[in-house]
């Protein structure tokens, strides 16, 4: 017997002995039982919806719900195919084509990622809007008035601006690890270009659009901000009102109704990220140039640096202009910005993502470290509430603390458990993947030295893992730093954050009191983005 399969049977032995396969058990029955805690305030939107009794079914196919609803739905499904169309050419010229700087202009197409989408469409109403400052520009030019930027066209356009680069990315990381010599085999045969991606390459990248797709697709659902800034009506806006309009089981009923939309998509996404039988695995080289543009290789860097210049250097120097002019409102003196503001939300950040992490743990290394059922399960069932609409848990946190938990109404521990449920899945699937890459024999090696099981966690697991930990964290608190819905709903009475402060100035047309809050916040997401692409190549 070889000296590692004694090691082997050494800490079979010590495990059977000191009673660790319990401790896995107890490790797993831990995480399951925080993923239930997690999931379990959402059930109570059914609780609130069966108060309406026989009017559920009435309210809920009323034609007003039914138009809004196939607007929501029309808006979801424009700005996902927009996006595709974009983001799938644009991931091939990155990955395939022989273009010059090709990181270069990876980063410039992702950053529209770090901005939020409610801080462009702010941008462009102030730039394209009435008195807007681009009418002011062009007025001596003799041009009074521009194509109106509202409406469902204009809340498409500036989604679909800011999403796409979730297919750019997930289908960049698809092209990045198939197998090229495929094409060239498909190539030499007499296939065309076109031939050759449609049955060899689409097949292979197929499951990484649709995982883009489908980030954008839920994005697009949730969103609350683009839409309400952009004037039109869509579900969130739809259950916000009536949620004010002091009608909670309809706001319930309307929120289930979203939920079914979000498990449909996940239901759609789920068949063709499955549906991959047409792809190859094979030991080429990967992601192979094999792109030839020719004369049109500048031509075509026109399309990623017009993007960026909407997406990236208008809100930038919309912003940039107030802050140094005072921008529209701003000499009025109402609703000065208060740097205790970015105080407020970096406070609840921080607490948003320290208790992610030490609620992800349990559960991405029980998932990690055991194949039972119980284990993926409480390993997935966190991704409900990432799924779900921020507005959609928001509602269901109050109605729980106005029926159960009286004294946690609207208080900050609630805001953070709201913030947990949604954004603890970033650290989960972080942490799991940096525990998933340890090396096992270096915590048998621990064991065999009499260390316990939990000391083997604390001197070798998770040093190794503390990267992953720092980025999850790090993920969870600069998406907080962004979300809109649940802070404006669930927050404290008094207690202002900086989206919450953008948005009080928004709705008061003070647009220039934006200037600094918007800046900081474009500066917070960059952030979110370096993490994100630091994260690449793993």
């Amino acid at each position: 017997m070889s000296v590692r399969d004694r090691v082997a049977k050494t800490v079979e032995r010590a495990g059977d002995d000191d009673g660790s396969g319990a401790t896995g058990v107890g490790l797993t029955l831990l995480a399951a039982a925080i993923a239930a805690v997690l999931v379990l305030p959402l059930l109570w939107l059914v609780v609130d919806a069966a108060g309406l009794g026989t009017r559920a079914f009435e309210l809920a196919v009323d034609s007003q719900t039914i138009d809004v609803l196939i607007r929501s739905v029309a808006l979801v499904a424009i700005v996902t195919g927009a996006s595709v169309l974009i983001g799938v050419p644009l991931a091939v010229l990155t990955v395939q084509g022989e273009i010059p700087f090709p990181r270069f202009w990876t980063v410039l197409i992702a950053l529209p990622l770090a901005v939020p989408s409610y801080l462009g469409a702010f941008a462009f109403v102030s730039a394209f809007g009435p008195q807007g400052e681009l009418v002011g520009f062009l007025e001596p030019l003799g041009i009074d008035a521009l194509p109106s930027v509202y409406g469902f066209a204009g809340a498409a356009f500036v989604l679909t601006l800011y999403t796409y680069p979730y297919v750019f990315l997930t289908t960049r990381a698809s092209l990045l690890s198939m197998d090229g010599s495929l094409v060239e085999a498909a190539r030499t045969l007499n296939s065309g270009r076109w031939e050759a991606f449609r049955r060899i390459t689409l097949p292979q990248i197929l499951p990484g659009i649709a995982a883009g797709a489908l980030l954008v697709a839920l994005y697009a659902l949730a969103d609350f901000g683009t839409p309400n800034i952009m004037r039109v009506e869509v579900f969130t806006q739809f259950i916000y009102a009536r949620y004010n309009a002091f009608a909670r089981d309809y706001a319930a009923l309307l929120s289930l109704q979203l939920l079914t939309v979000t498990v449909i998509i996940l239901a759609i996404e789920s068949r063709i990220g499955a549906d991959d039988s047409g792809a190859y695995e094979s030991g080429g080289d990967r992601g192979t140039a094999d792109l030839e543009l020719g004369a049109w290789r500048y031509p075509a860097l026109l399309l990623p640096v017009a993007i960026a210049l909407l997406a990236i250097g208008l809100p930038i120097a919309i912003f940039t202009m107030w802050l140094n002019t005072g921008g529209p409102g701003y000499q009025l003196g109402r609703l000065t910005f208060d740097w205790e503001y970015g105080f407020n939300s970096a406070y609840v950040a921080l607490l948003a993502a320290l208790v992610s992490v030490l609620v992800a743990l349990p559960i991405a290394i029980g998932s990690a470290t055991s194949d039972s059922r119980v284990a993926a399960l409480a390993d997935r069932a966190p991704y409900i509430g990432y799924a779900t609409p921020g507005i959609v848990l928001a509602i269901a946190l109050l109605s729980f603390s106005l029926d159960v938990l009286p004294s946690i109404y609207k208080t900050v521990p609630l805001l953070i458990f709201a913030y947990v449920v949604r954004f603890m899945p970033q650290a989960i699937g972080s942490i799991r993947t940096s525990t998933l890459q340890v090396d096992q024999k270096l915590v048998e090696a621990a064991r065999t030295l009499g260390r316990s099981r939990l000391n083997a966690f604390r001197s070798v697991t998770l040093p190794l893992i503390l990267p992953g930990v720092a980025a999850g964290a790090a993920l969870v608190f600069l998406t907080t730093m962004k979300e809109l819905p649940a802070t404006l709903m669930l927050r404290p009475l008094g207690f202002e954050t900086l989206v919450t402060y953008i948005w009080r100035v928004e709705e008061a047309g003070l647009y220039g009191q934006a200037a600094v809050p918007a800046l900081v916040l474009v500066a917070i997401s960059g952030l979110s983005m370096a993490v994100m692409l630091a994260q690449e190549g793993r």
